[in-house]
């Protein structure tokens, strides 16, 4: 497939996938009493609000990327830690939610699980958008769930860790972001796929639990 045209397919599910994500993170916060996110226009489903350069291009490049964090202040939660793990939760959560329904979509669209018909059609391009934002939504879920700062599985073990234990977490966000970036640059660069070894059971798994059809191949 040419490779404009692949972008102009991918692009569309890859902006939607990273903007639910962090409009769930800022309407979950507003839901616990801070409107740092409203306040800031970030509330909002407009996609270009949501961008950040280079986990954009992560994206693009090796599949595994990030948008511009959401700001929220804890200290306007009646209680910061728990708080605070369900809004990190919100994001993940809404991208779970976004794959299940264009997984249901695809069966509805194709109700004989173990093959999808892609062609080079009108139809076959909106069916591979959709499959692509399956799959996108998944793999952020995931990624994001990974215990790693900035990624919100951190904040997530967090509020779940006992008080002794979390100065551990805060420790690792120093150099978290680096680990994180350098885990994927060196896996990309040995053509050893680190993070998509870890992912890919689950992607695979609820892939074909939402579509009728393990999806990771065409991932």
């Amino acid at each position: 497939m040419d490779t404009v045209l692949s972008l102009l397919i991918i692009a569309p599910p890859i902006l939607f996938a990273l903007t639910v994500h962090e409009y769930a993170h800022g309407w979950m916060a507003l839901r616990f009493g801070d409107p740092t996110a409203r306040d800031a226009g970030r509330l909002t489903l407009n996609p270009i609000s949501h961008l950040d350069p280079i986990g954009t291009l992560m994206l693009f490049i090796v599949h595994l990327g990030w948008a511009k964090p959401v700001p929220v202040n804890p200290y306007n939660f009646r209680n910061p830690k728990k708080d605070m793990m369900w809004v990190s939760l919100a994001g993940p959560g809404a991208n779970f939610l976004t794959a299940f329904a264009f997984g249901l979509f695809l069966r509805l669209i194709s109700p004989f699980s173990g093959s999808l018909e892609i062609g080079s059609s009108a139809f076959g391009i909106l069916l591979m958008m959709v499959v692509y934002g399956l799959m996108i939504n998944l793999v952020l879920c995931f990624f994001n769930l990974i215990p790693l700062p900035p990624l919100d599985g951190s904040k997530i073990l967090m509020g779940l860790l006992p008080p002794e234990y979390e100065h551990h977490i805060v420790q690792l966000e120093r150099f978290g972001p680096f680990l994180l970036i350098g885990i994927i640059m060196i896996g990309r660069m040995a053509h050893i796929p680190i993070l998509w070894g870890i992912l890919s059971p689950f992607v695979s798994f609820f892939s074909y639990v939402f579509a009728g059809v393990d999806l990771s191949s065409v991932f």
